[in-house]
């Protein structure tokens, strides 16, 4: 091969795409890999289809110390049994504050790259509400008015646990997106057990949306609703969240929601 054909087939292997293994993503730490993800390609997966993959947003050591926490009691500040509330079957915990710091981190740290996308669609539907960049700021204003409970928490599925839909809404102020992190390992740890999102716009017919996370991936998907452009302008959908039945197995999963609890 001559050296022109040499560069030229260097240079079309460096410009293909390549997958980030999970050896890289453990040289990062939590605010390189954010602030390394494509947040204009999240804004428009969120835009067209209500939800957004982020690969390996978290490392299987990381997920693995995650979901060692789950025995550890005095790191919650209550248990949900699903099925005394008819909220499916299966359970999770709420983590009291100070919030483990891996949580908090990913708290800060996703939701300055999240707060453009929340006013940009509260202006679409014509909602006066807008977002401060930092986290803490909003915290504030939720704390203000009451909402002082911490949201994260932690969901623990075992065979034939499901959750029905639902909308993780806790007061008045309200973020209008949320992170759900996969701590188990598809095939591996659990079978089924699918996220699902259901869409419900005017006059139609519900759409289902089935994300296939991995180990480690995180799905940033809408909490309430989002706008949706028509042939008559800008209308709102309405959208829920839930996890199709776990046929074998033992899942985990972190929830990172932005906004506190009455």
């Amino acid at each position: 091969m001559d050296t022109v054909a040499k560069h030229t087939a260097t240079l079309e292997l460096e410009l293909q795409p390549r997958r980030t293994t999970q050896k890289d993503v453990g040289t990062c730490s939590i605010v390189q890999r954010v602030d390394a993800i494509d947040w204009f390609e999240v804004e428009d997966q969120l835009n067209r289809y209500g939800c957004a993959m982020l690969h390996d947003l978290l490392t299987d050591d990381e997920c693995d110390v995650l979901t060692a926490l789950y025995p550890r009691n005095e790191l919650y500040r209550s248990r949900v049994v699903m099925a005394r509330h008819g909220f499916g079957r299966g359970e999770y915990k709420y983590f009291a504050y100070p919030l483990p710091p891996l949580v908090a981190d990913l708290r800060t740290r996703l939701y300055p790259h999240l707060a453009p996308v929340a006013n940009r669609w509260n202006a679409a539907m014509d909602i006066d509400v807008r977002y401060p960049a930092v986290h803490a700021e909003f915290v504030e204003r939720c704390h203000a008015d009451g909402q002082v409970r911490p949201t994260p928490l932690i969901l623990q599925y075992a065979t034939d646990d499901y959750n029905c839909l639902h909308q993780d809404l806790y007061g008045e102020h309200v973020f209008p997106l949320q992170t759900a992190i996969l701590l188990s390992e598809p095939g591996k740890d659990f079978t089924g057990g699918e996220f699902v999102m259901t869409e419900q716009r005017p006059r139609m017919q519900s759409r289902a949306e089935v994300v296939p996370l991995g180990k480690g991936d995180a799905v940033v998907f809408a909490v309430h609703h989002r706008p949706v452009q028509g042939t008559r302008g800008v209308y709102r959908v309405n959208l829920r969240h839930g996890v199709s039945r776990v046929r074998s197995g033992r899942r985990h999963t972190v929830g990172v929601i932005f906004h506190d609890a009455g």
